[in-house]
């Protein structure tokens, strides 16, 4: 599923149906919109004429492949997505052609269907990660959390044996599920890929991973592996956050840079000494500084009473930063599956909306022909 903003129109059937396929990925974009949005493709005329538009009827699979003027190839294979979306299910009656139905006899019906598998699947699949836990969530210093959260694309499939023969683990496949590795993951779903060892490190680690970290420890290219993180990011497991555990080393290294580019008139007027510390602390600072004998131990003694956002006030004053790094969205298994389900509720919440407003529609639709 994917999130995005509840549509602008409540009564446009088409505005609506694009804005479900939308959500739950039923169509792969690529390259420049075209003129109908996508509203002339299979898949929306399926729904829009077929499976929405008069839901309390089956549809036979040859039927449809000639309404839509598709190779049952094709269609199998929207067909089969949907029904694994949970909105469709099918009927073997007899010999011949399956036949497929909205599930719950209305769009709402089948969103609410589709609802409760997933609340049900999501807690499953994320109590197996108990045995691969082993971080235990401690806070730093000044806790700050995420300024920003990415839109969620989140998979979620049932349990499956693995397959065999495999090069992935059971937790490669885990991620593949609920997308983790991406749309293709292709080599990362080996069980010792770059991706498959970056997860593994956060679920063991306290301390949020910076990017040169992890391309100190796991190798790889310090953009591809922000791409990973981003990619995590998006399932709302994984969060990014400022790393206050660094504070002191971004405080050290700002006032040696501003030190010799600037001097000691600026660090006490522009950079905050005076503002900031005590008589004291800025004359020993500044002397340690121009003998070059500053180091990390020393400056932490001299800031040991000055409070942590001080501190961090300080840093912006200096013109220094903060790094920046992802850990998991939670301090436990728990804790993590309800910052996904928090997320992933509400965009089920969003389709819940728009299913009603589909049933309203399509009703209205029909009482006007």
């Amino acid at each position: 599923m994917i999130e995005q903003p509840l549509p602008s129109v409540e009564r446009d059937v088409d505005a609506l149906v694009e804005w479900m396929i939308g959500s739950l990925a039923l169509v792969r974009k690529r390259g420049e919109a075209t003129a109908d949005d996508g509203r002339a493709g299979p898949v929306h005329r399926l729904l829009r004429d077929h499976l929405f538009g008069q839901p309390e009827r089956a549809w036979d699979a040859q039927m449809l492949a000639d309404d839509l003027a598709l190779m049952p190839a094709s269609l199998n294979h929207h067909l089969t997505r949907l029904v694994e979306s949970g909105l469709v299910g099918y009927t073997n009656e007899g010999k011949g052609w399956r036949k497929y139905y909205l599930n719950g006899g209305s769009v709402s019906n089948a969103v609410a269907l589709m609802t409760q598998r997933t609340q049900l699947v999501l807690k499953q699949r994320m109590g197996m990660l108990e045995s691969q836990w082993h971080r235990r969530g401690m806070d730093l210093p000044v806790e700050l959390g995420q300024t920003e959260a990415p839109r969620l694309m989140l998979g979620v499939v049932d349990h499956r044996p693995l397959p065999v023969p495999t090069e992935g683990s059971w937790l490669s496949h885990w991620m593949n599920d609920f997308g983790l590795l991406g749309e293709r993951p292709g080599k990362e779903l080996h069980a010792e890929s770059l991706t498959v060892r970056l997860f593994e490190d956060l679920l063991g680690r306290n301390e949020p991973l910076s990017l040169d970290e992890a391309a100190e420890v796991h190798g790889g290219d310090k953009a591809r592996i922000g791409r990973i993180f981003e990619r995590f990011r998006a399932t709302s497991m994984v969060e990014r956050v400022p790393r206050t555990d660094r504070l002191n080393v971004a405080l050290w290294t700002a006032m040696m840079s501003q030190h010799e580019r600037r001097g000691p008139d600026w660090l006490l007027k522009k950079g905050g000494f005076q503002r900031l510390l005590s008589d004291s602390t800025q004359s020993d600072l500044l002397r340690l500084l121009a003998n070059q004998e500053l180091t990390l131990d020393t400056l932490q003694a001299h800031l040991r009473e000055v409070d942590v956002r001080e501190q961090m006030l300080l840093l912006n004053l200096l013109g220094g930063r903060l790094p920046m790094g992802y850990r998991m969205a939670g301090t436990s298994v728990e804790a993590l599956h309800r910052a996904v389900e928090t997320r992933c509720d509400r965009v089920l919440r969003r389709m819940m909306r728009v299913a009603g407003l589909l049933d309203e529609a399509m009703s209205a639709m029909k009482e006007s022909s």
